[in-house]
């Protein structure tokens, strides 16, 4: 059988919400060995948060949310504000390779586990901190929360229609795309200390991370000194390129984009060449573009006779870009990804969660792939294994630790 890539590579995720958890989830699907740590005292927060299987009662277990985000995991429980529970966590940084955290600017050094304070333990350790603005800088303290980042970054500036408030995508992006960024850099850090046996330490801005994601918007600025603005589904120079109806009812969409007067001659004879299609407003791509709504309409007039996957199938026949605008259930549900195995069901002690569909692996290796080996931690589930096993503890000292609500 095939090691998986990120076998023997051991990470300690202090991750709270989504940044920190991302970033260990996602190694841990590649064979690390992620140890999250968290308490009953503040419990990461996702585990209140739903959704939640319909009519149970929630729990710190049964979160949809927590549960996506914390598989192949191990899970400790510590009280990190007790002076021996500090010990405790310095001492599974010690067995580790990689730290990761997302804390507010200041709290791992309330804990004694900032950079510095750990270097001194282990030198070698690779420490990832996902802040939201930096470590410097006049807004360094300030505290972030994932959605407001897309204002910030200039996203929602322009998201949404030209009459209309800025408007955000409605998950908190930076977190995953800060995850990612620190992901490349954290295994860039190991390549380095292969070659020189020395740690470091990143430090990661998620403000700054939405931003890279996004170089036209600054671009057009530094170089044009522009403000770009909210365009709705239009494109800067595409035509048509926009959501319309199809059957199903109101709520069933497709996407239609063209790029060339030979696509867009595709788009026309699929549709049966329309005698509409024929008027000089239509003639050539900067026509089309300064006469959009107009056929826009047509184009709709057409979609709402088929469903979105048969006007799909129509058009992707002769190269034009085209595909259902999906909802969660048509994701779940769509052929493709299903055909492809993306969905995977997970094992759970709770009858309400056993054999849930989760999202599967990001990416597919031939040589090393990766794997949901088991479901994401109960509260503190590890601790016997994480404290007897790999640190040694004998049992009566973990009972004790137990009951003075050390490992709590």
């Amino acid at each position: 059988m095939n090691k998986m890539a990120l076998e023997g590579i051991t990470v300690v995720d202090f991750g709270q919400a989504w940044a920190g958890p991302h970033f260990g989830r996602t190694l841990a699907d590649y064979g690390a060995r992620v140890i999250k740590v968290e308490s009953q005292k503040r419990m990461d927060v996702v585990r209140t948060l739903p959704p939640w299987p319909a009519g149970a009662v929630p729990g710190p277990d049964n979160s949809g949310y927590y549960n996506w985000l914390n598989r192949n995991k191990l899970g400790v429980t510590i009280d990190l504000t007790t002076a021996r529970g500090s010990e405790l966590a310095m001492e599974i940084l010690k067995i580790s390779d990689v730290v990761v955290e997302n804390y507010s600017r200041g709290v791992m050094e309330k804990f004694g586990l900032d950079y510095e304070s750990v270097k001194k333990a282990h030198p070698e350790i690779i420490y990832v901190a996902l802040t939201a603005f930096g470590s410097d800088g006049p807004f360094k303290n300030h505290v972030m929360y994932g959605r407001p980042q897309i204002y910030i970054s200039g996203l929602a500036h322009i998201t949404g229609y030209p009459d209309r408030p800025p408007h955000p995508i409605n998950i908190s992006w930076g977190d995953p795309v800060g995850a990612h960024h620190a992901m490349f850099a954290m295994l860039s850090a190991l390549h380095y200390r292969k070659k020189t046996g020395q740690g470091q330490y990143i430090e990661l801005s998620q403000w700054e991370g939405l931003i890279g994601i996004s170089p036209e918007n600054i671009m057009d600025y530094i170089l044009n000194k522009r403000i770009r603005n909210r365009q709705g589904n239009r494109h800067e120079f595409m035509a048509p390129h926009n959501a319309y109806r199809c059957a199903g009812g109101e709520l069933k969409w497709v996407t239609i984009a063209v790029a060339t007067d030979e696509e867009w001659e595709s788009l026309c004879e699929v549709m049966g060449n329309p005698e509409w299609a024929n008027n000089e407003k239509f003639a050539d791509g900067l026509s089309r573009w300064e006469n959009q709504e107009e056929m826009d309409r047509h184009i709709e007039a057409w979609t709402m006779n088929y469903t979105a996957y048969e006007v799909t199938e129509m058009l992707q026949k002769v190269n034009v870009a085209a595909f259902p605008t999906l909802s969660n259930r048509g994701l779940v549900e769509d052929p493709h990804l299903n055909a492809r195995g993306f969905f995977e069901k997970i094992d759970h002690p709770d009858p309400e969660m056993n054999g849930r569909k989760y999202d599967g692996l990001l990416w597919k290796m031939s040589k090393t792939p990766g794997k949901i080996r088991h479901r994401a931690p109960l509260v503190g589930e590890h601790n016997n294994y994480v404290f007897g096993e790999l640190l040694g503890m004998p049992q009566e000292e973990i009972d004790r630790l137990v009951e003075e609500k050390v490992l709590f």
